[in-house]
């Protein structure tokens, strides 16, 4: 199977950039982290709304929030493909650190993934 890489770009031979299986799994927990709900055509429940919480006020329920909501739609979204193992949500000031654990179901593979967005 060929996975279109994220974001779209054109390779070195004016190609459609492609990428293998564990980086297209990790575009598409980007994708979901970063989209806001609504902001697709036909899937108006995909994305986690992440990005509107940048400048809401830092506290552990907000954070505890965003894992619940995170958990949630990467289980409802991704759950073919990876089982989440651990979850952490961090902000500070203007900044949000997404960090996710998880086995690829395919190859029974770990990885963890960091994720960052500065409001700034």
């Amino acid at each position: 199977m060929i996975n279109i890489d994220f974001p779209f770009h054109f390779d070195q031979r004016g190609r459609t950039g492609i990428t293998n299986h564990d980086d297209h799994i990790r575009d598409m927990i980007e994708q979901f982290l970063f989209t806001n709900p609504g902001e697709r055509v036909n899937r108006p429940d995909f994305g986690s709304g992440l990005l509107g919480m940048v400048f809401e006020p830092n506290s552990p329920e907000l954070a505890a929030a965003l894992q619940h909501i995170i958990q949630a739609g990467l289980q409802s979204w991704l759950s073919d493909l990876i089982e989440v193992q651990a979850l952490e949500v961090s902000s500070e000031e203007s900044k949000l650190q997404v960090m996710v654990q998880y086995s690829v179901r395919r190859t029974g593979e770990q990885h963890t993934e960091h994720f960052e967005r500065s409001g700034a």
